[in-house]
């Protein structure tokens, strides 16, 4: 072989050599990129708590800011409708989401559907009993305890001081005569005494469920009253202590600044009324804080009153308001990848132990968590509220397990109520017969 020829031959195996491994470069820069793309990790959380949806928001954003390659996205489900139909819908679709924000009682309801927490560190930090209605008998935790919430009359106390004369002590109102009194002081003040929002979540999610459990203190003879009421061996128009509850709900809606357009009533409305002290009473809970602070004009001084039932002080209900975890959050198992669950639980983890998540679930969400590790102090006047309650031991068992449609359903025949389209025994009549669907 010629020289010329060797050296032909030699620069075309360098030629190929140096083709093959440019090849090969490209080819690892490729996986490589392949890699990175795929170590982009996106999970959603379905919010049905819409107070608090530029709160998550913010939350989301830190999160993914602190957690490279994750991004966490924030649905808001639709206003008016159940977390339970919009998560199924979700399901039905094919599209759920990593983390979904339920009622309590709609979480079992997912239990084929939803990760195993129990391993996770923050169920040893969980507060008493707040576990219960999401764990299973096998011992799963199906659940992560996300709000523990408080309802009742919110009082405007600028509002309450000028009725009285003088400064509002809330333990004065123990009855409904009470409550009859103050509403009149602070009409004589040329205000209007309360708001009754005419949602149906609110009516029957929270107003009349108070009446299933002033029953009892014991939550096992509250079971058994709703049991009787399935097996049809309630007569509500008997019932003393629903009749009660009723009697205050006919109190507040004759003197509801609404009275002569009672279903003209939004929610948005009511932190404006309340904040600016255009009535002195508004039912509600303490998640509603975020929206009155807009309005405050009462410096934060707001609180809440129990609902009485009767005219005896000493009466079961008459000096405590609902107490409970109201929302829980679920992580997918079905519809979203390990990587997904993984960051999901990631997210949990970070609000219940990082500086920022905690901040987050506090301090901008005015949400009291359920978790004893988190030592900040709500800010917000109803957290402190609830609490005051809470160490008090005068609270009374958040109806949080009642039948998805229950607030639907009944919110509708108490929407009717409200109006005065149907009496006392159509209502009883109406919820009765709910009860007795219920097998």
């Amino acid at each position: 072989m010629s020289k010329f020829k060797m050296m032909s031959a030699a620069v075309l195996s360098l030629s190929l050599l140096l083709s093959g491994c440019g090849n090969s470069t490209k080819e690892s820069q490729s996986s490589d990129e392949k890699k990175t793309a795929s170590s982009e990790v996106k999970i959603t959380l379905l919010n049905s708590k819409g107070e608090i949806q530029a709160q998550l928001e913010e939350a989301a954003k830190e999160f993914s800011k602190e957690n490279p390659g994750t991004t966490l996205e924030v649905i808001p489900a639709a206003a008016g409708q159940s977390p339970f139909e919009k998560v199924s819908s979700m399901y039905a679709a094919g599209n759920a989401p990593t983390i979904a924000m339920l009622d309590p009682g709609d979480v079992k309801k997912f239990a084929d559907k939803a990760l195993d927490l129990s391993k996770e560190k923050w169920v040893n930090d969980s507060v008493e009993r707040s576990l219960d209605v999401v764990k299973t008998d096998d011992g799963k935790v199906l659940g992560f305890p996300f709000a523990v919430e408080g309802y009742g009359l919110i009082y405007n106390k600028a509002v309450l001081d000028k009725a009285v004369g003088g400064n509002f002590d809330p333990t004065s109102v123990k009855t409904r005569k009470d409550l009859e009194e103050l509403i009149k002081k602070i009409q004589k003040t040329g205000v209007a005494s309360n708001l009754q929002s005419p949602m149906d979540w609110s009516l029957a999610g929270h107003f009349l469920p108070i009446g299933y459990s002033v029953q009892s203190d014991k939550s096992e003879e509250v079971e058994a009253f709703l049991t009787n009421l399935k097996e049809g061996k309630e007569d509500l128009a008997k019932n003393e202590k629903l009749n009660g509850l009723l009697d205050t709900f006919d109190l507040l809606k004759e003197n509801n600044i609404n009275k002569k357009d009672p279903m003209s009533g939004t929610y948005e409305q009511g932190p404006e009324l309340l904040g600016k002290g255009q009535v002195g009473l508004w039912f509600m809970g303490n998640w509603a804080w975020p929206q009155i602070k807009d309005f405050d004009t009462a410096s934060g001084n707001y609180g809440f009153l129990p609902v009485p039932i009767s005219d005896n002080p000493d009466d079961y209900g008459n000096s405590q308001i609902p107490v409970g975890v109201t929302k829980y959050l679920i992580v997918d198992k079905e519809q979203n990848t390990p990587e997904q669950q993984a960051a999901a639980k990631k997210f949990l983890e970070w609000l219940v132990y990082n500086e920022k998540g905690q901040d987050m679930l506090v301090n901008k969400a005015s949400i009291i968590p359920a978790f004893k590790n988190i030592t900040l102090e709500p800010q917000d006047p109803l957290a402190k509220s609830i609490k005051a309650y809470m160490n008090n031991n005068k609270t009374l068992q958040f109806m949080v397990t009642l039948p998805p449609d229950h607030w639907s359903q009944i919110g509708a025949f108490m929407q009717q109520y409200l109006d005065n389209k149907i009496d006392r025994k159509q209502l009883f009549k109406e919820i009765e017969g709910y009860w007795k669907s219920q097998q």
